[in-house]
C-alpha cells in the first residue's frame, strides 16, 4: 500500500517555552486527552506559588466546561454553528413529523428505533409502571399549597428509590449495575426495571404535584391512552364517573413533539449533573432527583417560565423597541434568545413553530404572539442581535404553546423535566454500560487562595483589613417571634 509523504499526521506538538521541551499529543476525534496535557512539567517559576503545582504537570482550565468533553457518547449530536440536532442518527425534524414521544424514548436509550413487536413490549411495559405507592402520594400532600411543582417533583423521584430497595447498590453492592457491562444478565434486568419504572411514573408525579396546586385529590392512571395522552388525563380528568376522558388529538400531538423535542440535549447543565452523580454509583432515582434540582434554574429549564413573564412584562408589540434598547445597553435580560451551543438558528425552535399555529387554531391566538413575533422581528433585523448570534430558541415557542394550553408558568420546567428523563437515564445506562468500568467524576480547580497560614487565637485576630460586604454574613432580618425570643432571654443586640 502506497505512503503519502503529505499525509498529516494526527497529532498536537506543543513546545513548552519555559523548558523548551516539545510534545507530540495525539489527536483522536478531533480531540487531546488531558492527561497528555499533565504530562507537561517544568520547575516552578519565581511567580509560581507553591498551590499551583507546577511539578505534577500542567493543568487545563475550562470554567464552565465551555470547551471540555467529559464523555464519549453515541446518542446525541449536536453542531451549533450549522444548527443541527439528531438521535442517534436521526435529525430531530424527521422525529418530530414522523415518530411519537415512547418510540422516541426507546431510540435514546437502546440505540435503535424499535420493530412493531419491540415497541408494543415497550408500551406495554411502560404502562404497567405508571402507578406511584400510596405512600408517595402522602409525600406529595404534606407540601405547602403553593409550594413550586419542581420541588415537589424532586422529592418524588428521590423518594421512590426508598420504595424500591432492590435497586439500591447501597444496599445491593456497587457492581449492581456496572456489572451488566460485562453481560450480567441479572444486573441488566435491574438497570431496565428501574428504567421502565421511572419513565412509567414521572407523568403521575408530575401530575400529582399540578393537583397538589389546585386542591384536587390525585387521578389514577388510564391504559389505552398514549404516554402523553394518559399524563393529560392524569391533569386533566375531574371524574371518574361519565364518559372516559379522550385529550383532544392536536393538544396531544402538541405536547408528544415537545416532548421529543425536549427528550435529551446531549451534556447539558442537567446531563452533566447526573453523570456526575451517577459516576458514584449512587441508585438512578437519586440520580434523576439530581437532574431535576439541576433543570429547576432559570438559566435551565427555567428558561420558558422566564421568557413568558418577559413577553407579559414587554405588554404590547409596541414595547419592544424600547425593551430592546434597554437591552442593548444592558439594562435588561433578553430571555429565550440564543443559546450555549447553538451560534445559529436552533432547530427545536424550526421543529416547533407549526406546532405552535395548530395549537393556536385550537386554542385561540395567544395575546403574547404578537408581542413575540414582533420581538422576533427586531432581532432579526438588529445589528445588536445577529452580530451576537441571538435567535429564538425552543424555550421562546415553547412557552407560548404551554400558556396557549393554559399551563400555569411554574409548571413549564416540570413539562420539560418529565420527557427529559428520557435523555438522563439514556446518558445513564450508557454510563453504566461503559466497558471499561465507572470512573468518579473529580474535577480539577486552580487555587488561588491564601498560601499556609498559623492559626491565631481569638483575642488576638483583627478585622481583615479592607474588609468587604462579602467577608462576614451580613446581618438577617427575624420575624416578630424571633425578636421576644431574644428578648426574653436577654441577647438583646445593639440593632434587631
Amino acid at each position: 500500500m502506497a505512503v503519502h509523504k503529505n499525509t498529516p499526521r494526527q497529532s498536537l506538538t506543543v513546545v513548552d517555552n519555559r523548558t523548551g521541551k516539545s510534545y507530540e499529543l495525539p489527536i483522536t476525534h478531533n480531540s487531546v486527552l488531558a492527561t497528555d496535557i499533565k504530562k507537561i512539567k517544568a520547575e516552578p517559576s519565581p511567580t509560581d506559588t507553591a498551590e499551583d503545582e507546577t511539578k505534577q504537570g500542567l493543568r487545563v482550565y475550562d470554567p464552565a466546561y465551555m470547551n471540555t468533553a467529559v464523555v464519549q457518547s453515541k446518542i446525541t449530536y449536536i453542531n451549533g454553528l450549522e444548527g443541527i440536532l439528531r438521535y442517534r442518527g436521526y435529525p430531530i425534524e424527521q422525529l418530530v413529523q414522523k415518530s411519537n414521544f415512547l418510540e422516541t424514548a426507546y431510540l435514546l436509550i437502546y440505540g435503535e428505533l424499535p420493530t412493531e413487536p419491540q415497541y408494543a413490549d415497550w408500551q406495554s411495559e411502560v404502562g404497567q409502571h405508571t402507578f406511584v405507592h400510596t405512600d408517595i402520594e402522602g409525600l406529595l400532600k404534606s407540601f405547602r399549597y403553593d409550594s413550586h411543582p419542581m420541588s415537589m417533583l424532586t422529592a418524588g423521584f428521590a423518594a421512590l428509590g426508598a420504595f424500591a430497595p432492590e435497586a439500591n447498590p447501597s444496599l445491593r453492592g456497587q457492581k449492581l449495575y456496572t456489572a451488566a457491562a460485562s453481560g450480567d444478565m441479572e444486573s441488566l434486568k435491574v438497570l431496565d426495571k428501574q428504567i421502565l419504572r421511572i419513565l412509567g411514573k414521572a407523568p403521575t408525579l408530575a401530575a400529582a404535584s399540578y393537583r397538589m396546586r389546585q386542591g384536587r385529590p390525585f387521578n389514577r392512571p388510564a391504559q389505552g391512552l398514549s404516554y402523553t395522552g394518559n399524563f393529560l388525563h392524569l391533569l386533566d380528568t375531574l371524574s371518574d364517573a361519565g364518559k372516559p376522558y379522550t385529550p383532544h388529538p392536536v393538544l396531544e400531538k402538541a405536547l408528544d413533539a415537545l416532548f421529543i423535542i425536549h427528550a435529551d440535549h446531549e451534556v447539558n447543565c442537567s446531563t452533566a449533573t447526573v453523570l456526575q452523580v451517577g459516576s458514584s454509583l449512587v441508585d438512578p432515582y437519586s440520580v434523576v432527583a439530581a437532574g431535576c434540582a439541576a433543570l429547576y434554574g432559570p438559566s435551565h429549564g427555567g428558561a420558558s417560565e422566564s421568557a413568558i413573564r418577559m413577553l407579559m412584562e414587554i405588554g404590547s408589540p409596541e414595547n419592544v423597541p424600547a425593551f430592546m434598547k434597554d437591552v442593548e445597553a444592558r439594562k435588561r435580560v433578553l430571555v429565550g434568545f440564543g443559546h450555549r451551543v447553538y451560534k445559529n438558528v436552533d432547530p427545536r425552535s424550526t421543529a416547533i413553530r407549526q406546532l405552535a399555529e395548530d395549537v393556536f387554531k385550537v386554542t385561540g391566538r395567544n395575546k403574547l404572539l404578537d408581542t413575540a413575533l414582533e420581538l422576533a422581528r427586531y432581532a432579526r433585523e438588529s445589528d445588536f442581535m445577529r452580530s451576537r448570534n441571538l435567535y429564538p430558541n425552543v424555550d421562546f415557542y415553547s412557552g407560548l404553546i404551554y400558556q396557549a394550553m393554559g399551563f400555569p408558568l411554574d409548571f413549564y420546567p416540570v413539562l420539560f423535566a418529565v420527557p427529559r428523563c428520557v435523555g438522563w437515564l439514556a446518558h445513564w445506562r450508557q454510563q453504566m454500560l461503559t466497558p471499561s468500568g465507572v470512573k468518579i467524576w473529580r474535577p480539577r480547580q486552580l487555587y488561588v487562595g491564601s498560601g499556609e497560614r498559623e492559626y491565631v487565637e481569638a483575642r488576638e485576630r483583627e478585622r481583615k483589613e479592607g474588609a468587604t460586604v462579602f467577608d462576614a454574613p451580613v446581618q438577617v432580618h427575624h420575624g416578630g417571634d424571633s425578636k421576644r425570643n431574644l428578648l426574653a432571654v436577654g441577647r438583646v443586640r445593639a440593632r434587631l
